[in-house]
């Protein structure tokens, strides 16, 4: 697995990260910010910001910015993996499409998702430092980031999704029990790309990782059989 992989992956499996802006108010001093994002299909961080809110105000003001977000299964912080994303923060125009998946990571944000002053921007990676653990530093290969498959797991997403979730329920429910030791009756798949597969059990979103990065759509079932068969190597 390539660093650059390793970084989108960290940054899958998280839901909020520490957001820097360049303060217009402080002249340029930098503001931090935390700040719900999503990632999409082609590795880009989406976020939902209100016009009134100081970061965005920075944003338009000058939108370069970078993102951080860190693992916290260990009172251990310098040796837990992290991720720093340094990019340009750009308005994304087709508010529609993009709310329909950003609602169903972050249902609570729809009660003001409708309101005017609230908008979407894209944070595109110029430079990525990923650290995995103690001594394991890089800047990753940018050219190496953005999958390949970025645009026909966002074509096909949707329809994968409404199927695995009406015919396929019972291998996300064991997939949840094996990794994660959850037994509910309800295990929503919310979102799909090339390196995993988010699922929704009430109000939580738990990430599974495929083993390898996937090129179409179409091997998603057989990735998820695969996770199974993992867990139960003897069968």
């Amino acid at each position: 697995m390539n660093t650059a992989r390793e970084a989108r992956q960290m940054l899958r499996s998280h839901r909020y990260g520490a957001l820097c802006t360049l303060s217009k108010k402080f002249d340029g001093y930098p503001f931090g910010s935390i700040t719900p994002y999503l990632v999409d299909h082609d590795g880009g961080l989406i976020i939902l910001i209100s016009t009134l809110a100081e970061h965005t105000k920075n944003i338009l003001n000058n939108p370069r910015v970078s993102l951080i977000t860190h693992n916290q299964n260990s009172p251990h912080i310098q040796t837990q993996g992290r991720v720093t994303v340094v990019g340009d923060a750009k308005l994304i125009t087709d508010r529609a499409q993009t709310g329909a998946r950003y609602l169903r990571y972050f249902p609570e944000a729809e009660s003001y998702f409708g309101m005017h002053d609230f908008s979407f921007y894209r944070i595109m990676p110029i430079a990525i430092r990923y650290i995995g653990g103690f001594g394991k530093i890089h800047w990753a290969e940018l050219a190496d980031y953005s999958p390949n498959s970025f645009e026909v797991y966002a074509q096909q997403e949707t329809q994968i999704l409404a199927t695995l979730n009406a015919q396929q329920k019972n291998i996300l429910q064991l997939i949840l029990k094996q990794q994660y030791g959850i037994s509910e009756p309800e295990a929503l798949a919310i979102g799909l790309d090339c390196d995993g597969m988010d699922l929704r059990s009430e109000e939580q979103v738990w990430r599974l990782d495929f083993a390898e990065e996937l090129s179409d759509p179409g091997q998603t079932l057989q990735a998820l059989k695969q996770l199974t068969k993992t867990q139960n190597p003897e069968e």
